[in-house]
């Protein structure tokens, strides 16, 4: 395996398909595969090492919901109760449903309450504003902020579809953080900390750059219309006003596996217990069987991108990640797991064979076609050795 994959991630780089990546497999006893090639920023000359640290964007969204899942074994939140009997804010937003001729916003009263079930499967009517051309034309005529900006003021957002109707991605993981704060009586960084970093020894994971994290991390490229990459001094806010549980984090790919090989192992690794059996049981189980993950419509310097990770095959959700029906072409059975981070971050577990699989690039917006070929590749030749 670490041949073959080393020689299609050393091409890549030096092709200039991407500007660097770190990859890594790891089964239930360790890490089966590391590599690192290209650089932490195109042009600058420091490569890209297996400790590098980069922007996870929504991979975070995994631990937000394994922090909540925590709370919901301890019997501090239900996962069928409304979310406004821990954030009553969450009671308070309408549905955004049409504007009127002078560009103004119609809403209403939401059909029913949004769950915690419905914020942990995407199901709570929540969406992004790069997904929502209906949020984007609110946020012009409301002045509302958006949610990379850390102000708490970007979570009172509308709902621009029912509760339960609909898989629509959006800030509800943001609102799963807030509970988790407000429930626990501590902020986020904190409660992943004690709760699930400290005890996994996931020491390079945080919201807030330490100088040494900082001197460590992975420049985001930017792409142009002609399809160059670009440094950007991009950083996710340092001092936010709430820390988002959606897409805040950084980490390094060591740390990030070992995350996912506590969720592969059943909840537990190296004797610290992070999640029950029957959280893990959640995590396993398709929650929206009668619904489909839809593509992401992206907006991107080289025009709209449709980010369909299964060609249009139907996926379900379960508590906290996307789950393939039927068989992937590169070899991914059905019933995996896995999401991504708005940088070109892929993550996927495979319960089956007992794998799991980790590729970080620093590149924006999401679903770059080089990106993802590389990806796909990688886990071809993953899965044609695992066979």
């Amino acid at each position: 395996m670490t041949a073959a994959l080393d020689t299609i991630l050393s091409q890549a780089t030096a092709a200039g398909e991407v500007p660097g990546v770190v990859a890594m497999v790891a089964d239930r006893d360790g890490v089966r595969y590391a590599g690192a090639f290209g650089e932490r920023r195109l042009g600058g000359g420091v490569l890209m090492t297996a400790d590098t640290v980069t922007w996870i964007a929504s991979m975070t969204k995994a631990v937000t919901t394994a922090a909540l899942l925590q709370l919901v074994e301890e019997g501090k939140v239900a996962l069928d109760a409304p979310a406004a009997t821990y954030a009553p804010e969450i009671g308070e937003a309408l549905l955004l449903h049409d504007f009127d001729t002078d560009g103004r916003p119609l809403t209403r009263k939401p059909a029913r309450p949004v769950t915690i079930r419905h914020l942990l499967t995407h199901t709570a009517g929540y969406s992004y504003d790069f997904a929502s051309s209906a949020l984007r034309k609110y946020m012009k005529a409301t002045g509302l902020p958006a949610t990379n900006t850390g102000k708490l003021a970007s979570l009172g957002a509308p709902l621009v579809g029912e509760p339960g109707e609909a898989f629509i991605y959006g800030i509800s993981t943001d609102w799963a953080g807030r509970i988790v704060e407000i429930v626990t009586g501590k902020p986020l960084e904190t409660v992943f900390r004690e709760r699930v970093f400290a005890p996994l020894g996931m020491t390079d994971s945080m919201f807030r750059l330490g100088p040494d994290q900082m001197a460590r991390r992975a420049t985001v490229h930017g792409v142009t219309e002609d399809g160059t990459y670009v440094p950007t001094d991009m950083v996710v806010v340092q001092d936010p006003e709430f820390v988002s549980g959606g897409g805040g984090l950084y980490a390094t790919a060591g740390d990030y596996l070992t995350f996912l090989r506590m969720i592969l192992a059943g909840g537990s690794l190296d004797g610290a217990r992070i999640l029950s059996p029957e959280s893990i049981a959640g995590l396993m189980t398709d929650q929206i069987p009668a619904l489909s993950v839809p593509a992401l419509g992206l907006m991107s310097p080289m025009g709209l991108r449709s980010a369909d990770f299964f060609g249009g095959k139907p996926t379900g959700w379960t508590l906290g990640f996307q789950q393939n029906r039927v068989p992937t072409a590169e070899g991914r059975p059905a019933g995996s797991l896995s999401w991504a981070g708005f940088a070109n971050t892929f993550y996927w577990i495979d319960p089956h064979n007992g794998i799991a699989g980790l590729f970080l690039t620093q590149i924006m917006p999401f679903f770059d076609p080089r990106a993802i070929k590389l990806f796909r590749a990688f886990e071809t030749e993953v899965y044609r050795t695992v066979a």
